[in-house]
């Protein structure tokens, strides 16, 4: 029989999946590049983080969470092996200095191109860049969720954004 200290747990718990799924999944899709294997993530790590909730504050239990999901892909990664390659981000040949309105297809296109170019990073800078410039946490807090230096950190976001610029850094005609 269960008491309603659980009951009450489980309903805090509840809440919290609620809330903190879409950011949960947003974060894993980006580390995997895949819509299923961020779902797979998000519920491995939602499991993980059940069976610690009683010892999990409420005010960092969305830190907790996504710390759990970081360490959980890297369990996959190493169990499993590297990702397979991904295929070139496509060219959609923009004109410089040019803007409109996105179009539906558009915004698709860039989601899927930052994905890709996520990818090619190695896997302790995408989730320093994931972390700390898409989730917008300190640099702190990305290490504390990814148990690394605070320098660490500032070398993998470094390392992993000189990366990323220099994939989207246009060469033809020297046009920046």
């Amino acid at each position: 029989m269960t008491g309603p200290g659980k009951s009450e747990r489980d309903a805090a718990f509840a809440t919290f999946v609620q809330q903190a799924s879409p950011s949960l999944l947003r974060t894993a899709w980006l580390l995997t590049g895949d819509h299923h294997a961020a779902h797979d993530l998000v519920q491995a790590s939602l499991v993980r983080t059940y069976v610690a909730w009683p010892r999990v504050r409420p005010e960092t239990a969305l830190a907790y969470a996504r710390r759990v999901l970081v360490n959980e892909r890297t369990d996959r990664w190493r169990r499993y092996g590297s990702e397979e390659a991904v295929s070139e981000v496509p060219d959609r040949g923009r004109v410089a200095g040019t803007r409109s309105a996105p179009s539906v297809e558009s915004v698709t296109e860039d989601r899927d191109a930052v994905v890709r170019l996520l990818a090619r990073l190695p896997d302790q800078q995408r989730r320093v860049v994931v972390l700390r410039y898409y989730s917008d946490l300190s640099e702190q807090a990305t290490a504390e969720a990814l148990n690394i230096s605070v320098g660490s950190v500032k070398s993998a976001a470094s390392r992993g954004l000189a990366t990323l610029r220099a994939q989207l850094t246009p060469t033809e005609g020297g046009v920046r």
